[in-house]
């Protein structure tokens, strides 16, 4: 299936209230515009973990509507990241959080993390479309509501309305970052954030000061942050055979 959204788009409903949000975003910008500017850097990343995992492309629009593709995200509940996972649910997902590093930040391995979850949720539940509902629902939320209701089909089941609103917001930035120009959002290509070209450093002792780290390597701190959002300290403790890769400015 290459869209996640291939039976909903023939939904009326869905598409009546996928609009509705999107007129919302009218309200919103400048927000919209900067958004556009990160998806020119982060979507060709995501794309291609999404590839390399077997996910459809169109899960970047759930990234978007997670986070806004931003690194530092976090809601009220505590979720961080560009995938919005919980400290007590990342580990499960091979995502490192601690006082020194939080890799919900780090767009590569979240994204290959949250791969792992909607394939979880794609096996259990039957459908793509079915796996991002219960990305804001969970697995048991979801679960839950299909056994209830004896059937796992997305568009059968009664859901809350938190979890149908989450479906058309994706469906509403799908159709907003495909036809952005045609909505009235433009932007020059100077305007875009490109990728950051940057060499790897694989790190297998402890820094004790990543300022001066950074200072010895051509850079600032303020750049080593940049590119790697999920250094929460000014030190780095590396644990014995264990190694972390830096991106430096190339």
């Amino acid at each position: 299936m290459k869209t996640i959204f291939r039976s909903l788009l023939n939904f009326g409903a869905g598409i009546l209230a996928g609009f509705f949000i999107l007129s919302q975003f009218s309200f919103y910008e400048n927000n919209i515009l900067y958004m556009l500017k990160l998806a020119n850097r982060y979507f060709p990343v995501i794309e291609e973990r999404l590839k390399a995992n077997g996910v459809p492309a169109d899960f970047k629009y759930l990234c978007i509507a997670e986070s806004n593709l931003l690194a530092n995200a976090t809601s009220r509940s505590g979720a961080v990241g560009f995938w919005q996972f919980l400290a007590g649910t990342a580990p499960g997902y091979q995502l490192e959080v601690n006082d020194k590093v939080d890799k919900r930040r780090d767009v590569i391995e979240s994204t290959d993390a949250a791969c792992k979850y909607l394939k979880q949720a794609y096996a259990k539940f039957g459908s793509w479309t079915a796996a991002a509902a219960s990305y804001n629902c969970g697995m048991g939320g979801y679960n839950a509501k299909a056994t209830a209701q004896k059937t796992k089909n997305y568009y059968d089941l009664l859901l809350t309305d938190e979890t149908h609103r989450y479906i058309f917001r994706i469906l509403a930035f799908k159709h907003l970052m495909e036809n952005a120009k045609e909505l009235g959002f433009v932007l020059n290509k100077e305007d875009l954030y490109y990728p950051v070209k940057t060499r790897p450093v694989t790190i297998s002792k402890s820094i004790p000061d990543l300022v001066q780290f950074a200072i010895d390597n051509g850079t600032n701190y303020k750049t080593l942050k940049l590119l790697n959002p999920w250094l929460r300290s000014k030190s780095l403790t590396v644990r014995s055979g264990k190694s972390y890769t830096i991106l430096l400015p190339a």
